[in-house]
């Protein structure tokens, strides 16, 4: 069992680039990145979606999945490499793997008329069937599915016409197949792409499931068809709002029979369809980029019901019963929203979880990355920002707090292979790319600010900007050269190696030195202050390429080396040596990092799957961490936590772990509040063989120094430090600010994101009341305009929900009254006084008298103010009106808001002769 404790996951989004990457069953639904699959599943007791698997067995790009239509946990998927995996998916084992298909399986499908038999094939074809098991398990080749003129795009099973099979090519065109009939082969073309040869890929495609014969194709282009499988037909085309728009994937919903949604290949517009109508019922535009895969979850998630429903009142019918007319329907009302769940997968990797009947998300996992991550970085000034960079040409940066994506970088850059944050609070990232030279984005303004292209159209490996001297950024590439330049570009040195340098990294306590891993197999040292570009040492040893190299933070002159022999190398500058060898990786090694707090402990990660921890005192490993799917490439130590690492993986997640099960004795040290000297200590101490762990870092070193200013209260805070210093963010910083309340500390020394965590239940209402106002008074500059931030119609309903849920009624109506929403206000009026729903009554008809709208009569009788609306009659010359409704006044049929009407004016009695014609 590993020390090392997994605190957090980023999980990757979905490819975009293979059609079936999307699957469902039931309660589940699964989707792939790269080279992961990943199952949701929703938890029946919070009513919501949580990951329950990820499965990674594949080396090259999963180009399709499937889900067993007779057992929901049996799965099969395909990769790039010739391979079909069928897993168990409750056991997230594998049970059986076919290896070099013949051709590479592009699409792939469970026969719906058999139960173990998956079908797959290539671009062209044939159609191969694989049995998994019995008597007749192997794979064969369909008798008539071969030979195709033009690619497949993909193809579907009949789910109740046993073996009827359809596929779709790129040309545009349809192939039928079932038992006992001739086969069609390249029919049902577009009728616009008749006679040419044109190429208009089908992108989805779906047998209506209610009929053995009807089927729904999209073309790219022509858009969306019902087409009659047996007389060769098209029995409806369907049209879009505009000719711009193209289908880039359809469903149909099970629970609704006739409809079907549609996603847009441009954006991210969800169209909801009915086949009796050639035009879409309803659109929902759910993101700015645009759909890959849809699918509807058969059972959608039951929604918690508190209440029985209570028995209707015309329970019983007889002919004498009060007749109840029918509601009346606007067109789109006819077709309700059928309670359904929309699996949808973006361009952009985004997965998400629409609930169509509540239009609204049940879940949505934005911006993940979708190929392998490179390297991961703390921010140094606000480590709960992590960047990462990625083969998807893209750096995101998430909040690990909350496991979301806060800033994505313009994109498109090839491969960024490196990323170093500026030093202090300059917002600023330094990215490393395949074919783009370097850059620096403006995370915050989100554009590029500066480019580097002294390596012209080589690779550049390794970017990092110097944490000792701001002005100053490394970088080394394929064509042999380590360049230092300024940030406004101007070239400091350039040092020549004999061929590519993949690694570089500045000491941590010498501004003008700096290490390089290169090719050759040597690791360097260049002296910055010397005009010279020879290395000022050369350390060689390892047997294949050097790829990164680190400085250790705490012990001045110690650097470690990764390599492709898989051994990790500690050098000593001071003796020109290596001072010891890591060796247990199976496979190069990428990943490295120094612990920030005990000397000797060191991290890597390799292209075996795993992440090691060493003692580099004398070379052991620790502990081994086989969590990753795939390649580790990139691992970062938190900033303020010395014991939480992210590390990042061609599994395309970023995991976030937790060292402190290493130090233990420390800890106990600690709790039982032993003397300084067991729990801080110098690198010379820590470093002797087999000494307990002792920290020796700037954290511990600043925690010490606060620790021993205070005068009282000691114990409790440097217990709050340390934990803080030992655990993994999210939590223990909310944890002892509910024991400081507990304590009885004063509420003003509570820090401002205390109201964003667990709040103390007498805190509740009061913070709560204060973000109700914060919504209804603070300017829009305060929650950062631009795109995303909420419009002021959405902060004031928001203040209204608020107010409304802590019993301020009155608040919540004069919110609503603001976004006009008058009728839900005075509805609610009565519950603050009756007073009170007069003067908004009265406010109300005020208002529509102003607009000179008829809709005033009702409120000007229901308060009656009666000579509100005799003036409103006789300034518009209806007197007819005016004279009516003066004598009902009069006789008493409207409650006049005075104590008589004929005391409203003394000359009343005569106005009412005067109204008369």
């Amino acid at each position: 069992m590993s020390q090392v404790k997994q605190v957090g996951l980023l999980a990757a989004g979905c490819q975009p680039w293979n059609k079936d990457v999307c699957a469902a069953s039931g309660d589940r639904f699964a989707y792939c990145a790269t080279l992961a699959i990943y199952v949701y599943q929703l938890d029946h007791r919070y009513n919501e979606f949580k990951l329950r698997a990820i499965m990674s067995e594949h080396k090259k790009t999963i180009t399709a999945i499937s889900w067993c239509p007779h057992n929901p946990d049996m799965f099969a998927s395909a990769s790039a490499d010739n391979l079909v995996i069928i897993w168990n998916v409750a056991e997230q084992k594998v049970v059986a793997r076919l290896d070099s298909t013949k051709g590479m399986p592009a699409s792939l499908s469970w026969c719906w008329n058999s139960g173990d038999a998956v079908a797959f094939v290539s671009h062209r074809g044939p159609l191969y069937i694989w049995t998994i098991s019995g008597a007749d398990s192997g794979v064969a080749v369909h008798k008539e599915a071969h030979s195709f003129l033009s690619d497949i795009c993909l193809f579907r099973w009949h789910p109740r016409k046993k073996g009827k099979v359809v596929f779709g090519h790129t040309d545009g065109s349809l192939s039928i197949f079932q038992p006992g009939c001739k086969s069609q082969k390249h029919v049902l073309r577009p009728e616009s792409l008749e006679g040419t040869d044109e190429e208009d890929p089908v992108t989805a495609l779906e047998w209506d499931p209610l009929s053995t014969d009807y089927l729904l194709v999209a073309n790219l282009h022509n858009g969306i068809r019902l087409v009659d499988s047996e007389s060769l037909s098209c029995i409806t085309t369907f049209s879009f709002p505009s000719a711009a728009a193209s289908v880039q994937c359809l469903a149909w919903v099970p629970t609704a029979p006739g409809m079907f949604i549609t996603g847009d290949s441009q954006v991210g517009v969800l169209r909801v369809w009915n086949v009796s109508k050639t035009t879409p019922i309803d659109n929902f535009k759910l993101k700015k980029t645009g759909f890959h895969a849809l699918h509807v979850l058969n059972s959608p998630p039951k929604k918690k019901t508190f209440l029985a429903q209570s028995p209707t009142k015309n329970h019983h019918i007889s002919s004498t019963s009060e007749a109840v007319p029918p509601p009346t329907l606007t067109q789109n009302q006819a077709f309700s929203l059928p309670p359904g769940h929309a699996v949808c997968c973006f361009m952009d990797g985004g997965v998400g979880l629409y609930d169509m009947g509540a239009k609204k998300w049940d879940f949505l996992r934005d911006l993940g990355h979708i190929e392998t991550i490179f390297d991961c970085k703390f921010k140094p000034d606000d480590p709960n920002l992590l960047a990462t960079a990625s083969f998807d040409g893209t750096i995101k940066v998430w909040d690990i707090n909350t496991l979301t994506a806060v800033y994505t970088s313009p994109g498109n850059e090839g491969v960024i292979y490196s990323l170093s944050w500026a030093p202090g609070d300059l917002n600023c990232i330094a990215g490393a790319t395949s074919r783009n030279g370097g850059f620096i984005w403006d995370v915050k303004k989100g554009k590029m600010i500066t480019r580097f292209n002294e390596h012209g159209k080589n690779g550049i490996f390794c970017i990092s900007w110097s944490h000792k001297d701001s002005k100053r950024i490394a970088t080394c590439s394929g064509d042999g050269f380590c360049i230092i330049r300024t940030i406004d570009g101007k070239i400091l040195h350039k040092y020549k190696h004999p061929s590519a340098v993949f690694g570089c990294d500045w000491s941590q306590n010498n501004k003008d030195m700096i290490a390089t891993g290169c090719e050759d197999k040597n690791v360097r040292v260049y002296y910055l202050a010397t005009s010279s570009d020879q290395p000022l040492k050369v350390f060689t040893g390892h047997t294949a390429k050097v790829f990164h190299v680190r400085w250790s933070p705490l012990r001045e002159g110690i650097l470690c080396s990764g390599s492709d022999d898989g051994t990790v190398r500690i050098w000593d500058y001071t003796q020109d040596a290596c001072i010891n060898v890591l060796s247990g990786h199976t496979a190069p090694v990428r990943g490295l990092m120094w612990n920030t707090e005990i000397p000797y402990l060191l991290i890597s990660g390799s292209w075996d799957y795993t992440i090691r921890v060493w003692d580099t005192r004398d070379g052991t490993c620790l502990d081994t961490v086989y969590d990753h799917g795939a390649d580790v490439y990139g691992l970062t130590c938190h900033p303020n936590r010395p014991f939480t690492m992210a590390s990042c993986s061609r599994d395309s997640t970023v995991r976030l772990w937790s060292l402190t099960p290493l130090i233990s004795p420390l800890q106990i040290n600690i709790l039982a509040d032993r003397p300084w000297e067991e729990i801080i200590g110098n690198t010379d101490r820590a470093m002797e063989p087999g000494a307990p762990p002792l920290l020796c870092g700037k954290v511990s070193r600043d925690i010490k120094q606060e620790v021993d200013k205070l005068s009282n209260n000691l114990r409790s805070k440097k217990l709050r430090w340390f934990s803080e210093c030992l655990s993994p963010p999210g939590g223990s910083k909310n944890l002892w600010d509910l024991v400081a309340v507990l304590k009885g500390q004063d509420d003003s020394l509570l820090p401002q994101n205390y109201c964003k965590g667990i709040m103390h239940m007498r805190h509740l209402v009061r913070f709560k009341t204060s973000k109700a106002q914060e919504l209804t008074t603070v300017k829009m500059s305060k929650f950062g305009g631009g795109i995303g931030a909420p419009s002021k119609e959405e902060r004031l309903k928001e203040a209204a929900e608020i107010h409304l849920r802590l019993g301020q009624i009155q608040r919540y109506c004069e919110l609503l009254v603001e976004l006009g929403e008058w009728d839900k206000a005075l509805s609610v009026a009565p519950g603050v006084s009756m007073k009170y729903w007069k003067k908004l009554m009265q406010r109300r008809a005020s208002q529509l008298i102003e607009e000179e709208n008829d809709d005033v009569i009702p409120y000007c009788i229901a308060t009656g103010d009666v000579k509100k609306l005799v003036n409103f009659f006789t300034s518009r010359g209806q007197l007819k009106e005016a004279l009516l409704v003066a004598q009902a006044a009069c006789e008493g049929n409207i409650q006049s808001n005075h104590a008589s009407v004929t005391a409203v004016s003394p000359t009343d009695g005569n106005n009412i002769e005067d109204y008369n014609e």
